[in-house]
Parts: structure tokens; sequence; C-alpha cells
């Protein structure tokens, strides 16, 4: 077989496509397998399988891991890089590209320096989800089965990389454990300690997603944005709130949704299932879905009624 024709039609239409140019040092993609193997050895650290060695220190073993992780992340993030300042080009303020190998050494560095903080942060999400669930006989349980778990190691991982404005390589990370656990958390979300996903499977929190301490949330709940602005040119608007605040110690059950950058749930409230909410409601409230229309109803937690039909 001669595939010679489809070969040149090909390479004409990558040719004339602006960000595929063969010819474009965008056009050099970080490798997603790479990204996808150096999570999983991060996420190894923060919850090991295995113990080391026995000749060999704690100190020694981590330190072996962290090396293979950066080795094979440092290029990635090299490859990333750019696209950053593809995406600011039409900003008249934007800086010039630096050294962009110097610059990806020291964001791996940074990145890496990080890793102490975020595991201290996963042991009260385990002890969340040990305490949050009567099913859990064992940390270890909620460690290696759990997909909540899963999906809130890679995205404290991936989120230190995006607060780091680089490019791409948080995406990759966030897609795959979408696909590995069910649970799509951008890494731009902003989570704080103790939180447990229970069960998981079809949990969405958007970009811009702000929770609070000890929160506590359930299968099919979505975190999510109402219709968003559009620029001159009818284009999104990027880098503004479109996604709810969730203050501490909320608890929101299955199949919730909750839009908008200016929908605040109080802290200490609860959220039945499948409500459907796009406005705030008020620190220790009670949401919940009555009647055949789909009212909500909301009261605080002594049972008087701050509102319906919200």
């Amino acid at each position: 077989m001669n595939n010679r024709q489809p070969a040149e039609q090909l390479a004409k239409l990558y040719s004339t496509e602006h960000v595929d140019h063969p010819e474009n040092v965008l056009w050099n993609y970080p490798a997603a397998d790479r990204v996808v193997q150096a999570l999983k050895i991060l996420v190894r650290v923060m919850f090991p399988e295995l113990a080391p060695d026995e000749n060999k220190a704690l100190e020694l073993h981590f330190e072996k891991q962290l090396d293979e992780a950066a080795a094979l992340l440092l290029p990635e993030v090299e490859r990333a890089l750019p696209f950053r300042w593809q995406s600011a080009a039409a900003d008249s303020d934007a800086k010039a590209m630096p050294d962009v190998p110097a610059e990806a050494a020291r964001m791996t560095d940074t990145f890496l320096s990080t890793l102490p903080v975020i595991r201290e942060m996963l042991i009260e999400d385990i002890t969340a989800a040990y305490n949050g669930d009567p099913a859990a006989l064992s940390y270890a349980e909620v460690k290696l089965a759990y997909p909540g778990v899963l999906a809130i190691t890679a995205h404290r991982i991936a989120h230190e990389l995006y607060r780091l404005n680089v490019p791409i390589i948080p995406r990759i990370m966030n897609e795959w454990t979408h696909a590995k656990a069910g649970i799509d958390i951008h890494p731009g979300a902003t989570i704080g300690r103790g939180f447990f996903i229970d069960h998981g499977t079809g949990v969405v929190i958007g970009e811009t997603t702000k929770i609070g301490q000890g929160v506590k949330i359930y299968q099919g709940v979505t975190l999510g944005a109402k219709s968003f602005p559009l620029d001159e040119h009818g284009n999104p608007i990027k880098h503004i709130q479109r996604h709810p605040t969730v203050e501490d110690h909320v608890v929101i059950y299955a199949n919730t949704t909750v839009l908008g950058g200016d929908t605040v749930i109080g802290h200490h409230s609860v959220i039945g299932g499948n409500v459907f909410l796009m406005e705030s409601i008020p620190p220790h409230s009670f949401v919940s879905k009555i009647g055949a229309g789909g009212s909500v109803r909301t009261k605080d937690t002594s049972g008087l009624l701050y509102g319906s039909g919200i």
C-alpha cells in the first residue's frame, strides 16, 4: 500500500494551521504519558504502598523517587512553558519569554519543595474520609481504595503546578485522574483541608471554585458556572470568578448542582440531594428539594424558614 498521498495531504493540513505548524516551537507539546508517569510516582510518595529496602533510609528512598519524578517532569515543564507566553501574546503588558530551561528548572524545584505541605494536607483528608465513612475499616483501605482520595491527592499535586502558572501539565494530570476515578476537579479549584468526597462518581468541581475546610460532598455533585460573559469578540472572558464558594464544614448530598461565581454556601450548612441552587444561602442553613415542581426550601438549623423557590 502506498501511503504517500494521504501523508502529503495530512502534512498540508498541519502546515496551514497556526498552532500546529511544524516549524513553530509550540508544536513541541508536553508528553502526556511522561506527565502521568511522574504523577503516579508523586502519588506513591504521598501514600507509599511498600516499605523501602531495610538498608535504605526513608529519606534516601523518597529522594530517589523525587529524582525520578523530576527527571520525567522537567523536560515536560520546559515544553509547556512557551504556551504561557502564547496565551499572553495579546496582552500588551506581557513580558518577554525568559530563559525557558532555567525557568523550567526553577519551577520544578519550587514545585517539589511544596510536597511536604501537600502531604500534611492529605493526612487531614484521609482522617476526614475515615471519620466520615462508617464503612471505612482502616486508614490503609481509605488510602488505597477510595477514588475520592486519589482525586484529591492528584488535585493537590496539580494545583501547585497551576499556582506556579505552568500551562497544560496540570490539566493532563487532572484528566488522567478524571478517567481513573470518575471525578473531575479542575486544577485551579482551591480546596481547604479535611476534604472528603464520598463514593465520588460524577463529581465535577470547576476552575474558580473555592472550598473551605472540613467540607464533605457526595457522588454526582456539580460545582459549576452559569452562562459566562463574553468579550467584544464573542469569546468567553477568562480569569473571573465563575464557580461557587463553599465555606467551612458544609455537606452537599448526592446529585446536587450549585452554580455561579456569586453563589456562596454559608458555613455549617447542609444541602440535600437533587437540589439545583444558583443563589447564596446563609450559614447554618438546611436546603432541601420539596414538591413535584422541584422548589427548594432553605431553613436554618433551628427550623426558621429563610426563603423558598430559590
